[in-house]
C-alpha cells in the first residue's frame, strides 16, 4: 500500500471510528458469540495475493464487530472505565506513522523529553509534591509504564533491590538467598490481585492484612504486622496502599500507613490507578492525604482521563533504585547522552517502548485541564444519581458508600438472590454488571464508564435493574 491507496483508507477508516462512536448506544453491549466464532467467518489460511482495502473494511462489521464488547456504550457499567477520546486516537496515529522504539535517548530523543515534561505536567495537575517531579531539579520524576500491574511490580523490584543493599551492609555474610528468604511486604486483602502477583513474580512473599470495617488498610494494623514478623525474624521492605480499591473503590488511611513505612525505612507504593484521576479536583485530594511519604504514585489515565490504553503514569522518588535493579548496559545501547537524561529501558519492565507520551499531550491540550475536571465531575454526579434511585427503593441497599464513579449495591437478602439478579440483568443484554465479594457478602457493582453518558442512561439500566428484580421476587414466592 502506497501514499495515494493510505489516504483513501485513513479517510474512510476515521469515517468509520467516528460513527461507531457516535452510534454506539444502538449496538447490543455484549456480543452473543460461542468461543471460535470467527472460523467460519474467514478462509482457512492467508491470501497469497493482496487484496483491496475495501474488502477489508467490507469485513469489518461481520468479523470484528460481531465479537466485540462495546466499552464506550453508555450501557456498559463493568470493571472500571477504559479512557477513549479522539484526540488520544489521533496521537495514536501519530505514534504508530513514526514507529519509534524510544528505549534510549538517542533513538528517539522527543519520545523521552516529551515523557518527561508530560508526567510533570500530570504530576502538577494531580497536585503530587514537588519531589515527585523531574522539574525539582533531583533525580525524581515519572515514567509511562504499561499497566498499573507493572508499576507495582517495577516498584516491588526497586524495593527489593534497596532493602537488600541495605542488609548487605548490615550483614556481609548473609547470602541473597538467605536475605531474599526473610523479605515480606504488605497490602490491603483488598488490594488488586496484581499486587500479590508482584510478589510471585519478585519471589518474595506478600501478605494481604485484614482492613477496617470500611475496607481500609489502617496504620496500626500494618504497625503490629510489621512488629510481629521482625520479631520473627523477618524483614519488611515494601508495601502498597490502595487509593480507589477494585471491588469498591475504598481508600486505606495513607497517612498513617506513610508514617509507619518512614519509622521503619521500608518503600511505600501507592496504587492509585482508577480513582488517581480524580485528584485533578482539588476537593478529592483529601483522599491523597500523606502522598508525601510515599517512595512511588501510579495511576492509569488510560483509565478515566480520556486517554487511551495504554498509559500508565508512574513517579519516583528515587528511581535510582529501579535502574540499579535493571540495569544491563550493552555497548549497542550506549550513547553520548548517557546521565544527562533518562533512558527509560532502565525504569520498566521490556526493554521496548512506545511514544505513549503523545496521547497526553494532544488530550491536555485539547480538551484542557478544565475540561478533564468536568469530566471527571460529572461521571461522579451521575454515579451519585443512580446512588439516588438505588436508595429510593427500599428493595435495595448500598454495599458501599459512594465515592468516585462506582456505585456497590444488592437486592436486601442472600447472596443467592443476588446472584439471580444479576443472571437476569446480564441475560437481558441491555446492560452489562459484573459483582464482587467482601467478608462472603455479594454485591453488584456499576462503574460510570463510557465519557457518552448522560443523564439519561442512568435511568435505562435502573428500569433493567428493577425489572430484573422484579422478576427474582416474584419467583421467590412461588
Amino acid at each position: 500500500m502506497e501514499a495515494p491507496d493510505f489516504k483513501e483508507f485513513a479517510k474512510a477508516m476515521t469515517d468509520y471510528i467516528a460513527e461507531y462512536l457516535e452510534n454506539i448506544r444502538d449496538r447490543q453491549v455484549v456480543p452473543s458469540v460461542k468461543p471460535g466464532y470467527p472460523r467460519p467467518l474467514v478462509p482457512e489460511q492467508a491470501p497469497q495475493q493482496p487484496e483491496p482495502w475495501t474488502a477489508v473494511m467490507a469485513d469489518i462489521e461481520r468479523v470484528v464487530m460481531s465479537g466485540v464488547t462495546h466499552w464506550h456504550s453508555p450501557r456498559f457499567h463493568a470493571y472500571f472505565p477504559t479512557a477513549n477520546s479522539y484526540p488520544a486516537i489521533v496521537a495514536d496515529m501519530l505514534s504508530g506513522a513514526i514507529a519509534c522504539i524510544g528505549f534510549t535517548w538517542i533513538a528517539s530523543p522527543a519520545c523521552t523529553e516529551l515523557e518527561v515534561v508530560m508526567l510533570d505536567w500530570l504530576g502538577q495537575m494531580l497536585g503530587l509534591p514537588e519531589e515527585f517531579l523531574a522539574r525539582s531539579g533531583g533525580e525524581a520524576g515519572g515514567v509511562i509504564q504499561g499497566t498499573a500491574s507493572e508499576a507495582t511490580l517495577v516498584a516491588l523490584l526497586g524495593a527489593k533491590s534497596r532493602m537488600m543493599q541495605r542488609v548487605k551492609e548490615q550483614h556481609p555474610e548473609w547470602s541473597d538467598t538467605d536475605i531474599l528468604s526473610k523479605l515480606v511486604g504488605y497490602c490491603n486483602k483488598q488490594a488488586h490481585s496484581s499486587v500479590e502477583r508482584a510478589g510471585l513474580l519478585g519471589g518474595v512473599r506478600l501478605k494481604s492484612l485484614q482492613p477496617d470495617g470500611q475496607r481500609r488498610l489502617r496504620g496500626d494494623t500494618l504497625r503490629d504486622a510489621i512488629d510481629e514478623d521482625i520479631r520473627n525474624g523477618l524483614i519488611p521492605f515494601y508495601v502498597v496502599a490502595t487509593l480507589g480499591t477494585t471491588s469498591s473503590c475504598t481508600f486505606d488511611a495513607l497517612d498513617e500507613i506513610g508514617d509507619v513505612c518512614l519509622s521503619h525505612g521500608i518503600w511505600l507504593h501507592v496504587d492509585a490507578a482508577y480513582a488517581g484521576s480524580a485528584f485533578i479536583c482539588p476537593e478529592y485530594r483529601y483522599l491523597m492525604k500523606g502522598v508525601e511519604k510515599a517512595d512511588s504514585f501510579n495511576f492509569n489515565p488510560h483509565k478515566w482521563m480520556l486517554v487511551n490504553f495504554d498509559c500508565s503514569a508512574m513517579w519516583l522518588k528515587q528511581p535510582r533504585w529501579i535502574v540499579d535493579a535493571f540495569n544491563v548496559d550493552p555497548l549497542y545501547l550506549k550513547h553520548d547522552q548517557q546521565g544527562l537524561a533518562p533512558d527509560y529501558r532502565h525504569w520498566q519492565i521490556p526493554l521496548g517502548r512506545r511514544f505513549r507520551a503523545l496521547k497526553l499531550w494532544f488530550v491536555l491540550r485539547l480538551y484542557g485541564v478544565e475540561n478533564l475536571q468536568k469530566h471527571i465531575r460529572k461521571q461522579i454526579a451521575l454515579a451519585h444519581l443512580f446512588e439516588k434511585l438505588c436508595t429510593s427503593d427500599d428493595r435495595f441497599e448500598l454495599f458501599e458508600e459512594v465515592t468516585m464513579g462506582l456505585v456497590c449495591f444488592k437486592l436486601k437478602g442472600s447472596n443467592e438472590i443476588n446472584e439471580e439478579l444479576l443472571r437476569r440483568i446480564n441475560g437481558r443484554g441491555k446492560i452489562h454488571l459484573v459483582p464482587s465479594k467482601i467478608d462472603d457478602v455479594y454485591f453488584l457493582r456499576l462503574a460510570i464508564c463510557s465519557r457518552f453518558s448522560e443523564e439519561s442512561d442512568i435511568h435505562i439500566p435502573w428500569e433493567e435493574i428493577k425489572s430484573s428484580a422484579d422478576e427474582v421476587l416474584k419467583s421467590q414466592k412461588k
